[in-house]
């Protein structure tokens, strides 16, 4: 930006408009102002724990849940739906299913609880699969 006769004239590049849309991104982001953990406390942990000690509460412990198979903490009560299907959890399928938990899954106890922010949802995996 120039300064002309005390005033402020701004000049733009379009390197300075993509690094200004960038940070409005980043700011506006859940996801980016808070990280995966606290994501999961915010939108999970009143129904799921992450820790390994930690009983299951009305949802499964999710600690250990990369590779782990669908339905596969053998201390929960599965709906029919997830007891009858295969596959392990991996981060792609994860994040479908946070999406939409009903579409990929229907007759799911679980109910509508999608993560519908993508930036949210990809901390949230992020955290659960480390």
């Amino acid at each position: 930006m120039k300064k002309e006769g005390g005033g402020i004239r701004g000049e733009f590049t379009p390197p300075d408009l993509l690094a200004a849309a960038l940070a409005i991104a980043w700011l506006a982001s859940p996801a980016l102002a808070q990280d995966g953990r606290a994501a999961f406390e915010t939108r999970c942990a009143s129904c799921h724990a992450a820790e390994t000690s930690a009983p299951p509460g009305p949802g499964p412990n999710l600690a250990g849940l990369s590779g782990r198979r669908i339905a596969g903490d053998a201390r929960f009560d599965y709906s029919p739906t997830l007891r009858g299907a295969s596959g392990t959890w991996t981060a792609e399928r994860l994040s479908e299913f946070l999406d939409d938990p009903e579409e990929m899954f229907p007759g799911l106890w679980m109910g509508g609880n999608g993560v519908h922010d993508a930036a949210t949802r990809r901390a949230i995996v992020d955290y659960l699969m480390r």
